[in-house]
């Protein structure tokens, strides 16, 4: 309408409304009145009786000042529970009305500020739970954390794989992992808050891993900072690429066909590889953001917390409310065990003698055990009948055929004999190193309604130790070497 307006200061009504693609007939309408349509249009009057009229300056406004917080559908809930009178249908109305009054007399809302994130200063970390993807490890669910870090300018990202909670000995091991897999560090590195890593240590405890925490990343030259505990967005920058990193995971499962993986180092490929291919299409950012990156240091940072134990007549120790076995030689030692994520590093001094498996205590709060037939089967042959009430005698068993011919032992034999065979079952596999082979040959067995035949099966998994033939070994006579001496000199002489 301007345009025309314009137009017709120096052109006809006809060439005015053509210039400005409109009608000659609305051409002469707007001459004859400029006034818009809209403009014109008179306000509807309510054309039926308010129904929020006699309560919602009475009632609903003293109770949105009394309680800011409240939800709206608790106030229409309220309202119909004083009145029963009014129509469930004034719902929307009643959350029209709050929404507007908010808007005029409600409380200020916290701001959230965007960031100009510069190339090289800034790498953030943070845990995200894996729980809903449904991840099994040879049919086991795995109950597990994704830890995440990302650097938010050319969108770099690492993922690995944590077993237990949110801890220090976590997050250093895959902070260091992330920073050696891009091969530089930020100058700053933002984590949540760590609350759950804090949760139930005492003031001590929660110095000593702050201290660590900081000297971690002074070893990289990072500058630690934290956001406010509860307050997500202040990692915004990671937080919402979790949801991304899960939809390509979950994905990528789909595509495989199915979410079950032989062992945790074959998930655990499956991650790197999707955070690589997530990585090739940032490759020209991520380039370019490397000489904003400092250099890595000559070596690691620790990852793992060290405990000193000592080995109890039961033949292990409990650690975190965890039990584990190691062999009975240890009774009576103190062991220096290093604590990683997924496994434990045993020291004697400064020998290493075994790695174990970590264990976690249960849901519940109750121990849990980490036990090896290997390291108790020796005196467990001596004492066969302690395995009838043995605390750990469930994880005592390496496989389940092992257990499932326990109890089929027991429904048909005594108890003693039941224990006794079962004990040495677990010596056969130990002896012969058949612990897979036998369990095969137990499902077999158990399968056709049979029990174990331990005669039959010492016969399959020949040869037995003491039916070896014994091989004599002569010594050699002395003069023999002699020789073996004097023959170079003797053909030397006749040359």
């Amino acid at each position: 309408m301007r345009l025309f307006m314009k137009l017709r200061q120096d052109h006809p009504i006809g060439t005015a409304a053509a210039k400005a693609g409109m009608s000659r007939a609305t051409g002469y309408r707007i001459v004859q009145d400029p006034q818009l349509p809209s403009q014109k249009t008179q306000s509807r009057e309510r054309r039926r009786p308010d129904p929020l009229e006699r309560i919602f300056d009475a009632e609903v406004v003293p109770l949105l000042q009394s309680a800011p917080g409240i939800r709206p559908v608790a106030v229409y809930e309220e309202m119909l529970r004083r009145h029963p009178e009014l129509s469930p249908g004034i719902r929307r109305t009643l959350e029209r009305r709050i929404r507007a009054w908010r808007a005029e007399h409600g409380e200020d809302q916290e701001v959230i500020f965007r960031q100009v994130h510069e190339p090289g200063r800034l790498g953030l970390s943070d845990f995200t739970d894996m729980g809903p993807i449904g991840v099994t490890i040879a049919g086991q669910a795995l109950d597990h954390l994704l830890y995440h870090f990302r650097l938010p300018w050319s969108g770099f990202e690492h993922a690995h794989v944590i077993l237990g909670g949110e801890s220090f000995v976590a997050l250093a091991e895959g902070l260091q992992n992330a920073l050696w897999s891009v091969g530089a560090a930020p100058h700053y590195h933002r984590s949540d808050s760590l609350s759950a890593a804090f949760r139930n240590l005492d003031s001590d405890a929660r110095t000593d891993l702050t201290t660590r925490y900081e000297a971690l990343c002074a070893h990289y030259r990072m500058k630690p900072t934290r956001n406010n505990k509860g307050v997500a967005h202040e990692n915004g920058s990671i937080e919402s690429a979790h949801g991304h990193l899960k939809s390509a995971i979950r994905d990528a499962l789909l595509m495989r066909g199915s979410c079950d993986f032989a062992d945790l180092g074959g998930y655990r490929a499956f991650i790197d590889e999707i955070t690589s291919r997530r990585n090739a299409a940032h490759g020209k950012r991520i380039a370019a953001e490397r000489p904003h990156l400092q250099g890595l240091p000559a070596r690691r940072s620790t990852d793992f917390e060290e405990v000193i134990v000592t080995v109890s007549s039961t033949g292990g120790f409990t650690l975190r409310k965890v039990f584990y076995t190691v062999p009975s030689r240890l009774i009576g030692h103190r062991l220096r065990v290093r604590l990683f994520d997924d496994r434990l590093e045993v020291f004697i001094g400064g020998t290493q003698l075994l790695t174990l498996p970590r264990g976690r205590a249960q849901a519940n709060g109750k121990h849990d055990q980490v036990v090896n037939y290997h390291h108790v089967i020796h005196s467990l042959r001596k004492k066969p009948m302690a395995l009838l009430g043995l605390v750990y005698r469930d994880k005592l068993f390496p496989r389940q055929e092992y257990r499932r011919a326990f109890e089929a032992l027991c429904e048909h034999l005594s108890d003693r004999q039941a224990c006794k065979v079962t004990v040495e079952l677990l010596a056969l596999a130990h002896d012969r190193g058949c612990e897979s082979e036998l369990a095969g040959e137990l499902a077999r067995v158990l399968k056709a309604g049979g029990l174990p035949d331990l005669v039959a099966l010492r016969a399959k998994f020949a040869p037995d130790p003491a039916q070896l033939p014994v091989v004599s070994v002569q010594q050699v006579s002395l003069g023999s070497y002699e020789a073996l001496v004097a023959a170079p000199a003797m053909t030397g002489e006749l040359a």
